[in-house]
């Protein structure tokens, strides 16, 4: 009898460790775990992992923690990645986990139009509001306050150059709009909520990421080879039955003591990001010794056009949000910030009146080239719309209805996007200056660019964490953002000198923009998003 039991026991163990290889293997397909109601409704499966000491606590239906895809920074790129992934049929059922400590992720709210507008908002191309209404969320972003602007005016401070841009001159409606981070984020979360479609928000901050075969020192970056090996005949022990089972996953431990596992782990997580730290992977990049300055502030009439004129110490920006309320986007160097930053509200209004209007130099003045190349863009019909139009004075500001913040800017670029089950997106893969306005932008095309990839790997049957894969995803965005950046650092740099022979040669890129119809509509489709290449593509 008991030898007979013994044999059974053996043969049971034996089994459990067969089924735990071939489990590993992949060879029987994983269940994916399902998500628990947090009380947002019928058809809401958002699930949120509250921390020890929330009065509501909603506990994991996995008890593993294991999930297909961890999203690392629940900002609007990382939120924007999820959204993609829930709207594609292919990737609709993958398991998310999104990671991170702040708490707004949590809450469920539409913000109200009549509030004060926040300081921190973002320019979106037509192209990002085409992938927004792709993957849902426009509709919610409608709902909440938001501004489309369809003309831009950019000059000089010497009065040497400007140039206008208006959306008809491509037959659109409009350049761009101008949106809230806040309202952007809560779109993405309103959005996510409706979706049929399974992730779980973590309130925590990632303390250390391990590869279960190749662990990984947190500090370092660096990888070691595991030499562990289980003999046959012998019985597997917790710890070892759990590397069996995660062999192939990737470990995240979580500040509030949590961990969880996945197959590919997006870096989501910022300029300082500590998912491309932990992995090794290498920046490029340099500071400007600037700062910008951001505020909204507001005016007696309503602003419908983006303006920007470039200072000696940078650009300033003139952003419309709404209302009669406008976002200031000041670019100057580090001591200036602090100084602007800490002036009294009617010092700053008077500086901001004095950087848009009739500081530093004359307005632009018409000159006789200028009516001969209007006139020979009319008779050869090759003008556009904006050809004919005069420089305008910004509307005045009167008053400052926000904090003023101030931020250090630089270039920075990550020489690889992806390594085996980890890939960066936004500006955890690069972050540039904000000039154009175009920083988010080239997140949100990698959210999009990279949901695009895994969804093809998906439908070939390739493990979402193989780094074949991801440098698909790698080589596409980076040609795409490396070109950005260095528009933008030129755009910078031109900037950065006020000589003689510099600022003439400025003033004749100014006046080509404006009378060259083919380069004019160019530069309209390239910043709008909806052409890849700057030239003539």
């Amino acid at each position: 009898m008991m030898a007979a039991l013994s044999t059974l026991l053996v043969k049971r163990g034996i089994a459990r460790k067969v089924v735990a290889i071939i489990y590993n293997l992949n060879v029987i397909p994983r269940r994916n775990f399902c998500s628990v109601d947090a009380g947002g409704g019928a058809h809401s499966n958002l699930r949120v992992e509250k921390a020890q000491d929330s009065e509501e606590k909603v506990e994991m239906t996995t008890e593993s923690g294991q999930h297909d895809i961890a999203i690392v920074g629940g900002g609007m790129v990382g939120l924007a990645l999820a959204c993609a992934l829930s709207s594609i049929p292919l990737t609709k059922h993958l398991s998310v986990a999104i990671i991170d400590s702040n708490p707004a992720l949590g809450l469920r709210t539409c913000l109200m139009k009549d509030d004060i507008p926040d300081s921190r908002v973002s320019t979106v191309t037509p192209a990002t509001i085409s992938f927004f209404k792709e993957i849902g969320a426009w509709e919610y972003v409608k709902q909440q306050r938001h501004a489309f602007f369809n003309q831009m005016q950019v000059w000089d401070y010497t009065g040497l150059g400007y140039t206008r841009y208006n959306a008809r001159d491509v037959g659109k409606e409009c350049l761009g709009c101008v949106v809230e981070n806040k309202v952007l984020c809560n779109s993405l979360l309103l959005c996510l909520q409706e979706k049929d479609f399974e992730k779980t928000i973590y309130p925590a901050r990632l303390t250390s990421m391990s590869f279960r075969s190749k662990y990984a020192s947190a500090g370092t970056g660096t990888y070691q080879a595991s030499n562990k090996s289980i003999s046959s005949g012998t019985t597997l022990s917790d710890d070892t039955s759990e590397q069996i089972h995660h062999g192939h996953l990737v470990k995240l431990d979580l500040s509030n003591g949590k961990s969880l596992h996945a197959k590919l782990v997006v870096g989501a997580d910022g300029a300082k990001s500590r998912i491309r730290e932990i992995a090794g992977l290498k920046t490029t990049g340099w500071n400007y010794s600037q700062s910008a300055v951001i505020c909204t502030v507001e005016h007696t009439v309503e602003n419908h056009c983006a303006w920007q004129r470039f200072l000696p110490s940078g650009p300033i920006a003139l952003l419309p949000i709404g209302d009669k309320f406008s976002n200031i986007v000041w670019t100057m160097s580090p001591e200036e910030s602090l100084r602007h930053k800490s002036m009294s509200k009617d010092d700053f209004v008077k500086a901001v009146n004095h950087a848009l209007d009739y500081g530093y130099g004359p307005h632009p003045q018409s000159s006789f080239l200028d009516h001969y190349m209007e006139r020979f863009s009319r008779v050869t019909r090759h003008g556009t719309l904006s050809t004919a139009e005069y420089f305008e004075v910004p509307p005045k500001v009167t008053n400052v209805v926000s904090e003023r913040l101030a931020f250090p800017l630089s270039l920075m670029h990550a020489r690889d996007y992806a390594s085996e089950q980890v890939v960066l997106i936004g500006d955890a893969a690069h972050t540039v200056h904000p000039l154009a306005g175009q920083g988010v932008n080239l997140g949100f095309g990698d959210a999009s660019a990279l949901a695009k990839v895994i969804a093809e790997g998906v439908k070939v049957g390739t493990n979402i964490g193989e780094l074949s894969l991801l440098k698909q995803y790698e080589k596409e965005r980076k040609a795409a953002n490396v070109t950005m950046m260095a528009i933008l650092d030129g755009f910078q740099k031109a900037y950065s000198v006020d000589l003689g022979p510099i600022n003439l040669l400025r003033a004749a890129a100014f006046h080509s923009a404006q009378y060259i119809a083919p380069l004019k509509k160019n530069i309209i489709s390239y910043a709008m998003g909806e052409q890849k290449w700057p030239l003539f593509s």
